[in-house]
């Protein structure tokens, strides 16, 4: 029997290997995970890495390797299997029965999840708050806020004395330029993620920043080994091609102007984007209209569970399945 005090599970995208293995999902493209359709060519031999052993538990090769990529003492780098880990071990830290955390809707549902877990209660104005959840660039709505805004969210934060927990899992594919991981403070935690940029979900993986005491007191709570052989070899050597993402960034930003345009002409909105994902009001049941598609081989994210019942999230995805998406569209709502 579940206990009373736990909320329900998240629902999330990425159902794709469900449906295969229930025989659905054979030829189906999947939209519902937002992973870079066009990825840098990472040279990784998963033979090469040594599975008779356990891991370093400190990780100090791989924390060097991050704060080398990113200008940042290792001592400022806490490590996950992926980011959703270290949203969770955050909030055990920092939030407890009586505490509050402000999390402006729609975004992603675990950070909600996370503070309810762990004995925390939403507050509903930031001022009274004990920690601020922000994701930049924000999901599902795909809006990137500059470093500037982001600065004046934090002085808001150490005004109330509140802690600012940034989530900036998607920026490499946006504009790294705005990414505040450069940025020192003691009441700021910065997560960042390699599945979306490299598109390697299976691997689990994620990683953040913040001051040594903030750091250690995460490290002290996260479970022994939870960053396997494979995911610590594979992030060391993804992090040595970031310059490559630059190409990315151009390709998803010309595929999205396209699907933004052509999506539009089918009489739908679709939310400005800055990153390689679209949030889309469709007027009707998303839920009806992702099983219609479902149907045409198109797999989409129901926004439902971000309290956005007509509304559908799409990946942006290479020419050729961006085409198949809008013609998949357009026969779904005629």
């Amino acid at each position: 029997m579940k206990p009373d005090r736990l909320p329900q599970r998240q629902k999330h995208g990425g159902t794709i290997r469900r449906l295969r293995a229930d025989g659905a999902g054979e030829g189906i493209i999947d939209f519902s995970a937002s992973m870079n359709p066009y990825p840098p060519n990472v040279h990784w031999k998963p033979d090469l890495c040594d599975l008779r052993e356990y891991p370093d538990d400190t990780y100090m090769e791989l924390k060097e390797a991050i704060g080398s990529a990113f200008s940042r003492d290792p001592a400022e780098v806490t490590v996950g299997n992926g980011s959703i880990e270290l949203i969770r071990i955050y909030a055990q830290i920092f939030l407890s029965p009586g505490s509050s955390a402000y999390i402006e809707s729609p975004t992603f549902g675990e950070y909600a999840q996370s503070v309810l877990i762990a004995g925390g209660r939403l507050a509903e104005e930031p001022e009274d708050a004990t920690v601020r959840y922000l994701c930049n660039p924000n999901n599902p709505t795909g809006e990137l806020l500059v470093r500037e805004e982001v600065q004046q969210i934090l002085h808001s934060c150490k005004e109330t004395g509140s802690r600012l927990f940034l989530d900036e899992a998607f920026i490499d594919l946006a504009d790294p330029r705005e990414s505040m991981a450069d940025h020192r403070d003691s009441d700021l935690f910065i997560l960042r993620s390699i599945t979306k940029a490299f598109s390697v979900p299976g691997i689990r993986f994620g990683f953040g920043f913040s001051d040594p005491d903030t750091i250690e007191a995460i490290e002290t709570v996260r479970p022994p080994w939870t960053v396997n052989r494979y995911a610590e070899a594979y992030a060391i050597e993804a992090l040595r091609h970031l310059p490559d993402l630059l190409h990315s960034r151009q390709m998803i930003a010309d595929e999205r102007r396209f699907l933004t345009e052509s999506i539009t002409s089918l009489g739908l909105f679709c939310h400005p984007s800055q990153v390689n994902y679209l949030l889309i009001d469709t007027g009707r049941d998303a839920g009806a209209l992702q099983h219609a598609l479902l149907r045409q081989g198109i797999l989409v994210r129901d926004c439902s569970s971000f309290g956005l019942p007509q509304a559908i999230r799409v990946a942006v995805r290479t020419h050729e399945e961006n085409t198949m998406l809008i013609e998949a569209l357009s026969a779904c709502m005629h």
